[in-house]
């Protein structure tokens, strides 16, 4: 069993999971070993595990060459804990593993992570404001329309074959869309992209839209400052000045504006502590429990750079704008640390990059669920939002304006026809069914043919018309619709009864008159031989 890619949909963290159980009970070898002058069969030894799971899961193009060992053996504590594995007296439940020469051996069968069971969300279509109801304490009588009728013979002169009859119109002011309204649309068009860019049927598996908050993703759009970092209405969410100010000591570094040069070796060390200690004891991720489905399928996406980045900026948009902000300015203070040659190691057992990585990962992308590979999944999601948090965490140009202009088509003057929905038209803001072409031609085609039956009824019953003219109308759409022509017309005869012979005896007066006149017998000269 090869490693596949597994790519963004619903519970792909549990696929995650299962696959690497697999390929972990499959592939690693067993053999005797000999402990406490006893011979144990088809196990292995702690360290082991370790060195054959760390190099599965390096190769794995899910996880990638970052995943370190340390990675590796909090993934085996939980295959102990969740008996995955089992000591070599039977023994699980604890996660007491180390990279030692401890026995371990699977038992006779791994439990698989079994798939949740959410309850179907329902799609919730929003609701426009009546358009036909005029608000109140305005008019429309002052608006000096005249209702425009246009016959087929009108319609002929102008576009060669009509459609109908074009009934009344008339201008309608719309209500003002309410605020309630506005986030409702940015919410629907919000989602409706986002699962796009995943290239998923629904997000119904992936994401509860009941718990996605309009207002966030409004106030994450609007309210930011120059450089794009989200403004707080609430100051009491921003984050403590201490911190703020330990950040930009580390990012501006060796350069501190906030802080004095340090005095003692190591003062650099006990600033990233500080830093780290705040953030590690959030009680819940940057990126929240309830969108953990949404941006671990998005890491299905990491092969396509620019799909990835944009599914990223659209989630982050849901995201409460303290959190949004908090993650702004922790991947902009990791992006520089890692990139700053001037900075002293801040660690001895590991590069500065791979120690951003390590410290930050949990408090930015973890699972409630404990039987989940959430630190190899946060490790990979923050190592790509390091390296391209500046595009990512901007606000996607693309769509805000996309939706804008719908807002502003909404609050447009439309034209009314009667019996006529105006906004039949616009661009559906909630979600769409995809048809066969099929089923689209059959639509196209039942949904025309009523009005062209009636205009060629109109035609044949014209008495308004003559003959020459009428035959001329009817071969022309004969020509344009023979489909429609050949059901009212099916056979030569039935098309015969509209003209009929007319008696070609004519008066015998008239034949006399149609003849010319007599003429005289006039000489000629004549030749002689």
């Amino acid at each position: 069993m090869e490693p596949r890619l597994v790519g963004p949909g619903p519970y792909r963290a549990t696929r995650l999971w299962n696959e690497t159980i697999e390929l972990f009970r499959e592939g690693m070898p067993l053999r005797r070993h000999r402990s406490l002058f006893k011979n144990y069969e088809c196990c292995f030894k702690a360290s082991e595990a370790v060195d054959w799971l760390h190099e599965l899961l390096r190769c794995n193009q899910n996880f990638g060459p970052e995943v370190t060992r340390n990675q590796t053996i909090q993934l085996l504590k939980k295959f102990l804990k969740n008996h995955v594995v089992e000591d070599i007296k039977g023994r699980w439940g604890k996660e007491d593993f180390e990279d030692d020469n401890h026995l371990y051996r699977f038992p006779p069968s791994s439990p698989l992570k079994p798939y949740p069971t959410r309850p179907p969300y329902r799609k919730e279509v929003i609701k426009f404001p009546d358009w036909n109801v005029p608000e109140a304490g305005t008019s429309q009588e002052h608006i000096p329309v005249k209702p425009l009728m246009m016959n087929s013979e009108m319609w002929f002169k102008r576009h060669s074959i009509a459609i109908g009859e074009v009934p009344a119109c008339r201008l309608v002011h719309r209500q003002e869309l309410t605020q309630a309204n506005i986030e409702e649309i940015w919410k629907s068009m919000t989602l409706s992209h986002l699962q796009k860019v995943l290239g998923l049927d629904s997000l119904d598996e992936v994401l509860d839209t009941k718990l996605v908050n309009p207002k966030h993703i409004i106030h994450n759009v609007y309210n930011v400052n120059k450089q794009g970092i989200v403004i707080l209405e609430d100051k009491t969410k921003e984050l403590p000045h201490w911190v703020l100010s330990a950040m930009k000591c580390l990012a501006n570094w060796p350069s501190c504006s906030d802080l004095k040069q340090p005095t003692y070796i190591g003062f650099e060390r006990d600033v990233f502590k500080t830093i780290a200690d705040y953030y590690g004891q959030m009680k819940e991720p940057l990126l929240t429990f309830h969108l953990f489905d949404v941006f671990v399928s998005v890491l299905g996406l990491l092969q396509k750079n620019k799909k990835a980045i944009e599914a990223l900026q659209v989630s982050c948009l849901l995201l409460p704008p303290e959190n949004r902000k908090k993650l702004q300015l922790l991947m902009k203070m990791m992006a520089r640390i890692s990139l700053n040659k001037d900075l002293p190691p801040l660690c001895d057992t590991a590069g500065t990059r791979t120690l951003m990585v390590q410290a930050f990962s949990h408090c930015i992308l973890c699972s409630r669920d404990e039987v989940d590979l959430d630190e190899l999944l946060a490790a990979k999601l923050v190592t790509f939002l390091m390296d391209n948090c500046q595009e990512i965490l901007n606000v996607p140009s693309s769509l805000q304006r996309v939706i804008e202009e719908h807002v502003v088509h909404l609050r447009r003057v439309q034209i009314k026809y009667a019996d006529a929905d105006t906004d039949t038209t616009l661009p559906a803001p909630s979600f769409c069914r995809q048809i066969s072409t099929d089923e689209f031609e059959y639509q196209r085609a039942n949904g025309s043919q009523e009005p062209l039956a009636a205009l060629l009824e109109e035609i044949t019953m014209n008495k308004e018309i003559s003959v020459k003219e009428k035959k001329k109308k009817l071969k022309q759409f004969q020509k344009s619709y023979p489909e429609v022509y050949k059901e009212r017309f099916p056979t030569p005869e039935s098309e015969a009864v509209l003209f009929p012979e007319k008696n070609k005896q004519k008066h015998q007066l008239l034949m006399w008159a149609l003849k010319k006149p007599f003429q005289p017998f006039q000489r000629t000269r004549s030749f002689r031989m």
